[in-house]
């Protein structure tokens, strides 16, 4: 619920929302996780215990200030930064039309202003 905006978002509703993480770095040349960046078993089990067990069933208000998808996506990013190495974006889909992207470059920019948003115009 955003209760300054203009719109229907001012009201009690509720998104379905998907989300992206994407890793960057070195392909391991050893161990179990050989030929990978990073086992993605590994990457969905801090996913679910960062995020989806934190957001999953919950109103958004009571964890996150304004829960613009803006805000959410960034919320995401500060909760798996220390746990994933390698982070470099985090995509969430508002609607299937809608999502906000978090780069690594807009983190080290220090500058929200850097994070781009996307909605694809639809015709009526």
């Amino acid at each position: 619920m955003l209760p300054e905006h203009a719109g229907k978002c001012s009201r009690l509703h509720g998104h379905s929302y998907r989300f992206e993480v994407a890793i960057r770095g070195p392909v391991q040349t050893s161990g179990p996780a050989r030929g990978m960046i990073v086992d993605f078993d590994e990457v969905e089990r801090i996913v679910e215990e960062s995020v989806l067990d934190e957001l999953d069933h919950r109103h958004l208000n009571d964890h996150i200030e304004y829960p613009t998808v803006e805000n959410i996506v960034l919320w995401i990013w500060q909760r798996l930064e220390s746990r994933l190495a390698g982070l470099d974006e985090v995509v969430l889909w508002e609607t299937a039309t809608a999502c906000a992207v978090l780069h690594r470059t807009d983190i080290l920019s220090s500058s929200s202003d850097a994070m781009s948003s996307s909605s694809d115009a639809m015709s009526s």
